[in-house]
């Protein structure tokens, strides 16, 4: 049995209330009590509560009973707006939604080449999307930075890709705007992005395959990062004993044969080609070249060792991959299924994504959103808007 003071059981219950009506969309005060099995005057006042903070709204009556009509609630989307960014390798992706989630700017720039750079150019970059939203009951409510690296207590202990390594980008951000600034590794965000918006599992994962190799882990409807934040670096797992060298120190990691980038960096090689996109490696693909189907091949290879690990390491309920490869050639997920063995294989929800890069944004707006709502879960999929999926170039 819990217990505690009133204030604190009054603080779990507005949470439970919160997190219903998020997830419902629109839902009545008697719902929510029989829901939650919690009296209608307890649930009235909580209601009136968020009322007057201006997060939830009436939204008319329910047309659908016969009867006294419930009024029907509904979070109010404009209470804020939050901002989510991408710190890609070579572009920053931002996006501006309001507190379901629905796209109100998107920016792309470059990415600065000195570390110096980027502080001024995010601060300039969020200023450019924030011009309208000082009149909102809350205005900019969160900021949530996504990071090609290792995250831990909100300060980047380690980014293979750019060196932003002692640069305090929550700090300086967040002193410039007075709103909260979070800091979280990309496949993390990934993964809470498909939680939200279309896979509301339990347990799942979700690899990132582009230029380096991430795992996203929802455990028990929670993210886990593990103790120092390194959880989900798959990419860095041993496949080949004394492999290929790799930039971490180790030989034989799963990101010298599987990356998006080693796999196109050995594609050019056998192809006498300095350098190839994956769009062109695609149109060989697809012309029936023997090299591109070699390199599928490779991929699906690699890719079933991966999932294997990870059935067998987590016992996710689905896992995802989000790549390229699988994007546009979905094909490739019935070929990885075929190398796994029948007792994985029969049992395994294995999908590609259909958000892509974009589920890094998306996993951003809900960090910030659970922050600044204090609630534990966010689940998107009764909203319309998400029937067909968003997706927003990210690179």
């Amino acid at each position: 049995m819990i217990t505690g003071s009133k204030e604190l059981i009054r603080d779990i219950n507005t949470t439970l209330v919160l997190e219903t009506i998020f997830g419902s969309r629109y839902i009545s005060r008697a719902a929510i009590a029989k829901k939650l099995g919690l009296t209608k005057a307890t649930i009235t006042n909580i209601v009136q509560d968020l009322i007057q903070k201006k997060l939830v709204l009436e939204n008319g009556c329910d047309d659908t009973l016969v009867g006294r009509k419930p009024i029907l609630l509904s979070l109010n989307k404009d209470a804020g707006y939050v901002i989510s960014i991408d710190i890609g390798i070579e572009t920053i992706s931002a996006i501006m939604t309001d507190l379901i989630g629905e796209k109100k700017s998107l920016r792309q720039i470059k990415t600065p080449g000195k570390k110096e750079d980027i502080t001024p150019v995010l601060i300039q970059l969020i200023e450019d999307m924030e011009p309208d939203i000082k009149a909102l009951p809350y205005g900019l409510i969160g900021i949530t930075l996504g990071i090609h690296g290792v995250i831990q207590n909100n300060t980047i202990q380690f980014t293979p890709h750019y060196n932003l390594e002692n640069v305090d980008l929550a700090g300086a951000i967040e002193e410039h705007f007075q709103t909260p600034v979070i800091l979280e590794n990309v496949a993390n965000l990934s993964v809470l992005g498909e939680k939200a918006f279309l896979y509301n599992y339990e347990n799942m994962s979700s690899i990132m395959i582009y230029s380096g190799i991430g795992m996203g882990v929802i455990i028990n409807q929670n993210l886990y990062t593990g103790s120092l934040g390194h959880a989900g670096e798959i990419g860095h797992t041993i496949v080949e004993v004394d492999g290929r060298e790799c930039p971490c120190g180790n030989h034989g990691c799963l990101e010298q044969y599987l990356s998006e980038q080693s796999l196109l960096k050995e594609f050019a090689r056998e192809k006498n080609m300095e350098q190839v996109s994956f769009e062109q490696f695609l149109s060989l693909y697809n012309n029936g070249d023997e090299v591109a189907m070699k390199t599928a091949d490779t991929f699906t290879k690699y890719m079933a060792v991966c999932v294997n690990n990870i059935i067998n390491a987590f016992n996710s309920d689905i896992v995802i991959i989000n790549s390229s490869f699988t994007t546009y050639l979905p094909q490739l997920i019935d070929q990885i299924k075929e190398r796994l063995n029948k007792n994985i294989k029969s049992k395994l929800n294995l999908v590609p994504s259909t958000l892509g890069i974009s589920a890094v944004l998306l996993g951003g707006i809900c960090i910030s959103i659970k922050n600044f709502l204090n609630i534990n879960d966010i689940n998107y999929t009764s909203y319309e808007y998400y029937k067909t999926p968003k997706r927003y170039p990210s690179k």
